[in-house]
């Protein structure tokens, strides 16, 4: 897996509908980025949820904007006027995430806009198998850019690593936060997008995926080593992978009570 690193140059603006105060930036290729701070809510958590989160639905062939690793220097941010972002900026120097700004987006509205009962099923199973509770009719994290679906913001993802619980049990959760999914009325074809998600990862696919996560990223002030914390994200996701069965009865019966 190769991603591509830049320095930030420019902060734009706060996007503060994110939760973790994300921001609009401009980074030193010119393009423009929504970045995750390392210093916001969840820490380098959010931030590894949304690099596998986006690599994984990359891999499954679905639209994610292009993740870039973004450089925050000692300087950048010292004009902000705002305390609260000058303080995120401060605990955010050196790695951070991007998402490629896609400007001119609309927000998805499930009713609104078509979406085809197997495009629908697999994002569900997408989101149960990350166990991600943030695509609800409330907040569909879903774009249309170029007239494409683009899926965005995955930090809510992996929910296991915020208590550190045993990731094989974890993994083995049926996930019934589907109820809530943006999605789960038109997800008609679950055991089809199963398969077919199936057919396009491998444990090998997620094991890489883990490996390309930044070191720095990975050195929390308390808990595990490093390559415990790696460890225990293949763990969670090959093992997830091998019951993929488990989530996806729960989504189909979910479907069945609406």
């Amino acid at each position: 897996m190769e991603i591509r690193r830049e320095n930030v140059t420019r902060y734009i603006t706060p996007l503060r509908e994110g939760g973790s105060l994300p921001a609009l930036a401009e980074a030193s290729d010119g393009f423009k980025y929504v970045v995750k701070f390392r210093g916001a809510g969840h820490g380098p958590k959010a931030l590894i949820a949304e690099f596998i989160g986006g690599a994984v639905a990359t891999a499954l062939g679905l639209r994610v904007p292009e993740l870039v690793l973004l450089d925050v220097d000692e300087d950048f941010g010292r004009t902000e006027g705002d305390e609260e972002i000058q303080d995120l900026l401060k605990a955010s120097r050196g790695l951070n995430l991007g998402l490629h700004y896609l400007s001119g987006a609309m927000t998805v509205d499930p009713y609104v806009n078509g979406i085809d009962g197997l495009t629908a099923s697999k994002i569900v199973w997408l989101d149960a198998f990350l166990t991600n509770i943030d695509r609800t009719l409330r907040n569909t994290n879903m774009l249309v850019w170029n007239n494409e679906l683009w899926l965005i913001d995955h930090g809510a993802s992996l929910l296991f690593h915020h208590s550190w619980s045993d990731p094989e049990k974890a993994a083995l959760s049926p996930f019934p936060y589907v109820r809530d999914h943006a999605l789960l009325s038109r997800a008609s074809k679950m055991e089809e997008a199963d398969k077919l998600m199936r057919q396009k990862i491998t444990p090998r696919t997620l094991e890489k995926i883990v490996d390309a996560i930044p070191d720095k990223w990975l050195q929390w002030e308390e808990g595990p080593s490093p390559e415990e914390i790696r460890k225990a994200y293949r763990t969670f996701l090959v093992k997830r992978l091998a019951n993929s069965s488990v989530f996806v009865k729960t989504a189909v019966e979910a479907r069945n009570n609406l």
